[in-house]
């Protein structure tokens, strides 16, 4: 073999390893019309649930939700869980859920600084899971879901905005009536009036468009779910990857998902990757 053939075979070989490494990663990053623009490492303690653009004094700042943001007083009165944030008009909303107690939380930022937590006692029929917070375009409702097989996402008054006094419970409206169930929604964004996307946990870990009859307006609403294509899934570890929240900044339309790698690689190669129209 000449040195030129056998440093083609090297170079060859090293590509094909890192091919290897990296996982099963499709020709395109592409999902359905999102065009793939890049991705940021997502550290897994404390950007592994989910993230949302606060825009505040028309200056915009990007928030991540983990593990690692729950404040101490708020896990020890048994709020264990956070899962993806939404904001909108400048008011950020965590939405909190618990092993313990017959409730859920939202805990919410309003611009001047100031936090308040809104509790809402659980519906009979309703499952404990509180797995995103999507705030409508005009504000006025905030979107939730439960968690595995469903065919409904929960709609509230958005607290801080529409409801302003944490000291009642923070009624159920009404639901966002699916034409067929989803699995393991964990992050829902709506990019209009009557458009979203929501990320699924479930099996193909698809990225989910729900078009909606009518833009909410205090009774049910039905949704059309539509599969867009596999969200990308590449890492250095083979394994089952952890899809998460989502985000859509109006301004430049970007959207935003978290995907957590398999393995011990959760900690070295999570990505949340970018997308644009």
């Amino acid at each position: 073999m000449t040195r030129r053939n056998a440093l083609r075979s090297a170079a060859t070989a090293i590509l094909v390893s890192t091919a290897l490494i990296l996982g099963a990663l499709p020709a395109s990053a592409d999902v359905g019309p999102w065009r793939t623009l890049g991705s940021d490492y997502a550290r897994p303690l404390d950007e592994s649930q989910g993230l949302t653009t606060i825009i505040r004094n028309g200056n915009g700042s990007i928030r991540y939700t983990g593990i690692g943001t729950i404040p101490l007083d708020v896990r020890t009165r048994g709020w264990d869980h956070v899962g993806d944030p939404g904001s909108r008009a400048g008011v950020y909303v965590e939405p909190y859920q618990s092993s313990t107690l017959r409730a859920k939380m939202f805990r919410v930022q309003t611009p001047d600084g100031r936090w308040a937590e809104y509790v809402h006692q659980l519906e009979s029929w309703e499952a404990i899971n509180n797995s995103f917070a999507a705030v409508s375009p005009d504000a006025r409702w905030l979107v939730s879901g439960e968690w595995g097989e469903m065919n409904r996402l929960l709609v509230f008054p958005n607290p801080g905005v529409t409801v302003t006094d944490p000291g009642k419970n923070l009624p159920y409206a009404f639901a966002i009536r699916l034409d067929r169930t989803v699995s393991n929604l964990q992050g829902c964004e709506f990019t209009s009036a009557t458009q979203l996307l929501c990320p699924s946990d479930g099996p193909g870990k698809q990225l989910l468009q729900v078009d909606l009859d009518a833009a909410l307006g205090g009774t049910d609403v039905r949704g059309v779910v539509r599969e867009l294509g596999q969200l990308p899934l590449q890492s250095g570890c083979s394994g089952s990857f952890e899809v998460e929240g989502i985000d859509y900044d109006f301004r430049d339309g970007t959207l935003r998902v978290v995907v957590l790698s398999p393995s011990i690689c959760v900690a070295f190669d999570s990505k949340t990757w970018r997308f644009r129209r």
